[in-house]
């Protein structure tokens, strides 16, 4: 046991950032970016190594994303200088009505939803994996496989962060014994530097890695996964095989707009996070960041007020575009950002945070969505200078709890806004057969005045998810920050009428200068965050992780 848990010292003490000239990977796990690393020195492609920490992740960092879950890709080539995007996201099954999580005319509360089958959404990274490999892999689509079956197989270390993760679980998984089978020792939660293997993950990754993404959603899988939704101990739901056969991930283009001199492109609906990062560094760009400096209260009052409106567009206006008509243009337009941006002073905050009228705009009502701190991020770019962003989730920790093949299965469902409709009007992001539920995830691109890509980021985290990335890109465009201290910087969100702001940094050792602008203040110390990212310099690409996680960047 000493000498496992000496191995486990030495991979968490492993470089957070890591220069090359070739190919970088970047991801919230060791074990998991070493995947990617093996796969870039195999001579595959960035989509390669993405694929294989994906799966990678699914065996280490259960609590956050998986094959059970689904994602969004952003892929750069540089050949061609394009970007694509594939959207992976879940989708609800036809079992699904709009008032699924209602009970007697009012919302069920959001912990009796999440566990069991009624949160759970078809999953899609199998389906973007093998699109993502069919577009752009090098490697044969089995050896993908290979680094996580060994993990699952041969057993890794229990990790800090999914230590505490299991601690929290123990009074829940009482309904859960599938779980409690793979993560409890003795009676009690696995501890750090205790050995998980996981052989049934194990087999059905090598059936997988054998037969193709089929054999996910059909024959025994599709039956795991379909039993596992029905027979739940808590909240029994209906998962078809004709709802598992039709899952198609979808090609989305890529939302872009300029900031000062780049472009920065994301995900677009049902991401809310290109339009809410790209809305809110629209509403900032009239102000002078970089002449108020990091450490100025002025410049974290301005941010929360742009973060402000964003999110109250957010609320009333996004969801799967297949299913509503989102006024992406309107909400972008300059012409609309001058007019919001022109509601934030520079002395004080806005008493109430309203949505406003975009352009193509129809009759909506606003209805807060409920996610929860989850989900991952990873980053891979190879010696061509292919890159690929990757956000891959299965919501919540251990998502619904529900385990099929030895992996969690997510609890996307409860993305959506349990109200259908409020005040007379249809809520947006209500729940509807075959639709795709509201996120956050916010993997990005950032390109230079020229075109070149120059800076690659993304995060974990729920609805923070957006704040992480645009602190991340304010810090290093306009503050100058390299990749890990943008990353490292305070983060900031908003609970209810206040705003709050990271503990133990320097803008929260002026929170009463930040609070005189008219704001209620918290500082949070429970505020966790997982951010990765990358950047261009003179050396190459440069990758880096975000120092409260566990997470490491490694070069080819």
């Amino acid at each position: 046991m000493r000498k496992l848990i000496l191995a486990l010292i030495i991979i968490l003490a492993m470089p957070a950032a890591s220069f090359a000239k070739g190919g970088v990977v970047s991801a919230a796990d060791p074990r998991a970016a070493s995947a990617g690393q093996e796969i870039l020195r195999k001579g595959g492609s960035a989509a390669d190594a993405a694929m294989a920490m994906m799966l990678a992740l699914t065996v280490v960092e259960p609590q956050s994303s998986g094959i059970g879950g689904g994602g969004f890709l952003l892929h750069h080539d540089a050949r061609r200088n394009s970007l694509q995007t594939i959207d992976g996201r879940e989708i609800a099954p036809r079992s699904a009505t709009p008032d699924m999580f209602m009970e007697g005319g009012q919302p069920i509360p959001f912990m009796r939803a999440v566990p069991g089958g009624r949160s759970v959404g078809i999953p899609g990274n199998i389906a973007l994996m093998a699109e993502t490999h069919r577009r752009w892999g090098k490697l044969r689509w089995s050896a993908l496989f290979q680094p996580a079956i060994r993990l699952a197989e041969a057993g890794f270390l229990v990790t800090p962060a999914l230590e505490k993760r299991l601690a929290q679980m123990e009074k829940l998984w009482a309904d859960f014994p599938e779980a409690r089978a793979i993560y409890w020792q003795d009676g009690r939660p696995k501890r750090t530097g205790e050995l998980v293997k996981n052989p049934a993950l194990a087999r059905l990754l090598r059936l997988v890695a054998r037969r193709g993404a089929d054999a996910f959603y059909t024959g025994q899988n599709g039956q795991a996964i379909r039993d596992a939704v029905g027979q739940s101990p808590r909240n029994p739901s209906v998962i078809t095989s004709a709802d598992l056969a039709a899952y198609r991930p979808r090609d989305r283009a890529p939302v872009c707009a300029r900031y000062r001199v780049y472009k920065i492109c994301g995900m677009g609906p049902p991401s809310s996070g290109a339009f809410a990062v790209l809305q809110i560094l629209g509403l900032l760009e009239r102000f002078d960041l970089k002449a108020l400096g990091k450490d100025n209260p002025l410049s974290w009052h301005l941010i929360g007020e742009a973060m402000q409106l964003a999110y109250a567009d957010r609320e009333k206006y996004l969801a799967d575009p297949d299913f509503v008509s989102v006024p992406l243009m309107g909400l972008l337009d300059p012409r609309y950002l001058a007019q919001r941006s022109a509601l934030i002073s520079e002395t004080t905050s806005l008493p109430h945070y309203l949505a406003g009228s975009p352009a193509g705009a129809q009759a909506r009502t606003e209805g807060v969505s409920s996610e929860v701190a989850g989900t991952t991020h990873f980053i891979a770019i190879d010696g061509k200078g292919d890159i690929v962003s990757m956000t891959s989730t299965i919501e919540g920790p251990f998502g619904s709890q529900l385990i099929a093949n030895g992996y969690f299965l997510n609890n996307e469902l409860t993305d959506f806004t349990f109200w259908p409709e409020k005040d007379g009007a249809p809520v947006a992001n209500r729940v509807a057969p075959g639709k795709r539920p509201l996120s956050s995830m916010s993997p990005t691109i950032v390109y230079d005045a020229a075109g070149r890509p120059i800076f690659v980021v993304g995060a974990a985290g729920g609805k923070r998810i957006i704040m992480q990335v645009v602190k991340t890109l304010i810090a290093h465009l306009d503050w100058g920050l390299s990749a890990d201290q943008a990353i490292g910087a305070a983060n900031i969100f908003f609970a209810g009428d206040a705003l709050t702001i990271e503990a133990g940094t320097p803008i929260a050792a002026k929170s009463a200068d930040l609070a005189r602008f008219g704001q209620m203040v918290l500082v949070n110390d429970g505020m966790p965050a997982k951010a990765n990212a990358a950047e261009w310099t003179s050396a190459g690409w440069r990758g880096a992780a975000d120092p409260r996680s566990e997470g490491v960047a490694l070069s080819e």
